[in-house]
């Protein structure tokens, strides 16, 4: 049985192709007056800056329900895995709070109280940690498990996109990380040059002045190699990608990206960038009406607190303006999430059509013929 073409192994996870069907090859795939092809979101030919966000919005616009709602799933599970893990945590140390918030201002809390409610607090950061790690991770499968999909112009579903993102998970993970660590080397090294004189000259009696003006050393070398940073950020930038159309791991995506952004750099950084400009405005914008919404709930439920409240009551009286915040988040984070990756996936699929030849390929997968013009 033939693998399927959508998911690797077929036209985006397969060899670079040699010609279009019907017709001589040329850049791209295509040549002598032979258009390429739409069976989808984006014509199947080198794009331009408008057919890459227009392929991204027309992927919202086609695929919404399919991405929007692993988006709610996702996010929304990571919500109430942590408010779950608050919950808790409120619940265990509830009686040691209550003894810290009724401490004068001459008096220090006791161990006994401290301690549980910083092991509570350490519990929470690492279920917060562990549920934005797997939120995320999901997410970055899911959006090109839609796009690799609407680029041949067929249709998708809720169950299939779970399934294809879960599977790539672990190695998306893998690759996030590994492609974080390389891109802040540059910067972990100069500071902990920095901190180790200072830890040094300080054991040994140094003094203040010069302890400052390494300070100020480390911050210029900080911001001398965050160009390199973002060089490294970009060249990895295209990994998570090849993960989810080619079935890579993680070593192999970072250095499919790697070959795919060479030549192309500054094209890749500069629709990068806009791109996550456009989502930081509009989770902006989302984010501004539950604000407003919580402060005004939140004046309201201050209003009805007594002279002495306790830690419960505050939370009750907070509680509107908690929740109109974090749904707030929640559906900006929608945004973030989704587009930055849909432009990243489609960047990737324009550096193989232009490198690889690989529009021809997908134009046979879809079954769509190309238009001759000439």
């Amino acid at each position: 049985m033939a693998q399927d073409a959508g998911w690797g192994g077929g036209p985006y996870g397969g060899a670079p192709y040699g010609g279009p069907p019907g017709g001589p090859p040329g850049w791209g795939g295509w040549g002598g007056g032979w258009l390429p092809p739409k069976p989808g979101v984006i014509p199947l030919g080198p794009l331009r800056l408008g057919d890459i966000f227009n392929g991204a919005f027309s992927t919202v616009g086609r695929h919404g329900k399919q991405l929007f709602g692993v988006g709610a799933a996702v996010y929304g599970g990571a919500l109430a895995v942590v408010v779950a893990a608050v919950a808790i945590a409120y619940s265990a140390t509830s009686d040691h709070l209550h003894r810290m918030f009724s401490l004068s201002y001459d008096e220090n809390p006791r161990p006994d109280d401290w301690a549980p409610v910083v092991i509570a607090l350490c519990a929470v950061a690492l279920v917060c940690l562990i549920a934005a790690v797997l939120s995320t991770a999901l997410m970055y499968a899911a959006v090109p498990a839609v796009l690799q999909e609407a680029v041949l112009g067929r249709p998708t579903t809720f169950s299939a996109v779970w399934r294809r993102a879960w599977a790539r998970v672990p190695a998306l993970i893998g690759t996030v990380f590994l492609s974080w660590v390389i891109a802040m080397i540059p910067l972990m090294l100069a500071w902990s040059g920095v901190v180790a004189l200072i830890i040094g000259l300080a054991s040994a009696g140094g003094d203040d002045g010069v302890s400052v003006t390494l300070v100020v050393v480390g911050m210029l070398g900080a911001l001398a190699t965050a160009p390199l940073a973002v060089w490294l950020w970009v060249k990895f930038s295209l990994a998570p990608s090849a993960v989810v159309f080619e079935n890579q791991g993680p070593i192999a995506a970072l250095r499919r990206s790697s070959v795919l952004v060479r030549g192309d750099w500054w094209r890749i950084f500069g629709i990068s960038l806009l791109a996550g400009a456009i989502a930081g405005v509009a989770s902006y914008l989302i984010q501004l009406p539950f604000t407003f919404l919580g402060m005004f709930s939140g004046m309201l439920g201050s209003a009805n607190l007594g002279d002495d409240p306790n830690p419960a009551s505050i939370v009750v009286a907070m509680s509107g303006y908690l929740i109109a915040v974090m749904i707030g988040q929640l559906v900006s984070q929608l945004i973030v999430a989704t587009f930055p990756p849909l432009v990243t996936g489609l960047l990737y699929v324009d550096r193989r059509i232009r490198a690889e030849n690989l529009g021809p390929v997908l134009a046979e997968a879809a079954a769509v013929p190309p238009q001759y013009a000439g």
